[in-house]
């Protein structure tokens, strides 16, 4: 007997009715009212609105799959897949990369959660120019692994997944980067050494030395700006590595959350009234921040958090953690 089809009904949710009924617009006012802000338009970023739209919706296609042993059958709908951005595939994806992550990848050795951040100065850099960001998640890792080598005194070869995250709180555009690293690593004879501290403020004087070399190096930046950034009090580089994990289940709760997507539908509403989305931030979600769906800007920060095609922005330099 044929179960029945109970749709999840996408087109009910903030997100999707914005997309919908606004991104044609969206489009058609980019030029004129976002790229010099945000940059060229991304070709991707259409791309996966449009498979967003279709994804879950029988009229793009279904598959009907039967149990061979009682004869019940049901209809699957084909997903998007857009990961990062679709909240029902990105779900699915975070499910089996958790548990990929715990079973295959991470050793049974403590590991912390180390997150990078950037002056809002040299933000522009990496807006305007993504294939950076790759190049600023290499900057964090050689910075972790320098630090090891400064503390030990020994090339300790760690364990680290790495995360590129493109947006903040507010779904704003804030490009940081977050790490899951074993405390500790091997030396060259395959002995793990654990370093049960972390220093941040040191961790973010390495990181700042790579991240002046990256863009020096692009000639981005010049020298007297470095040597203006440098002599700031607060010079806006930063380091946060307090979120431990002592086994792998905890390793795999970090991670995940790492690669959480964009926004959460939950926080998303609608004031009809006003013509604005708002989004709720903060401790406790009690912060709104208002856009003006009318006049896209929501979209624009929809978008904000998507990288690269397919969702590529986790980054393992290591085959086996620890």
């Amino acid at each position: 007997m044929a179960g029945v089809y109970r749709p999840r009904h996408p087109e009910r949710t903030v997100l999707y009715r914005v997309l919908f009924h606004y991104f044609d617009r969206f489009l058609t006012e980019y030029e004129s009212r976002f790229e010099k802000e945000y940059g060229f338009f991304r070709p991707i970023l259409k791309e996966v609105v449009e498979r967003y739209l279709d994804c879950g919706n029988p009229r793009c296609g279904f598959a009907r799959i039967r149990c061979p042993s009682c004869g019940e059958d049901r209809l699957l709908m084909f997903s998007c897949r857009t990961r990062g951005f679709c909240p029902s595939c990105h779900a699915k994806r975070l499910e089996e990369w958790g548990e990929w992550m715990r079973e295959t990848l991470l050793l049974d050795v403590p590991h912390r959660q180390v997150v990078f951040t950037i002056p809002k100065m040299l933000r522009l850099f990496f807006k305007y120019n993504r294939r950076l960001l790759g190049d600023l998640c290499r900057a964090a890792v050689q910075a972790l692994l320098k630090y090891f080598q400064a503390t030990t005194g020994s090339e300790l070869i760690p364990g680290v997944v790495a995360v590129i995250q493109s947006f903040g709180q507010k779904i704003n555009f804030h490009p940081h980067i977050h790490l899951l690293a074993t405390e500790g690593g091997e030396d060259f004879e395959g002995k793990f050494h654990h370093l049960a501290e972390f220093q941040d403020s040191l961790l973010a004087e390495f990181f700042k030395r790579e991240v002046f070399a990256l863009l020096l190096g692009e000639e981005l930046i010049s020298e007297d700006l470095v040597e203006k950034i440098a002599g700031w009090r607060h010079s806006g580089f930063s380091v946060h590595s307090k979120v431990r994990a002592q086994t792998r289940k905890e390793a795999e709760r970090v991670g995940k959350y790492m690669i959480r997507p964009l926004l959460s539908l939950e926080r998303l509403s609608f004031d009809e009234k006003e013509g604005q989305v708002c989004y709720r931030y903060g401790e406790g979600a009690e912060e709104v921040e208002r856009m003006d769906y009318l006049a896209k800007r929501s979209i624009r920060s929809s978008l904000a958090g998507v990288v690269y095609k397919n969702g590529g922005k986790v980054r393992q330099f290591m085959n086996k953690s620890g």
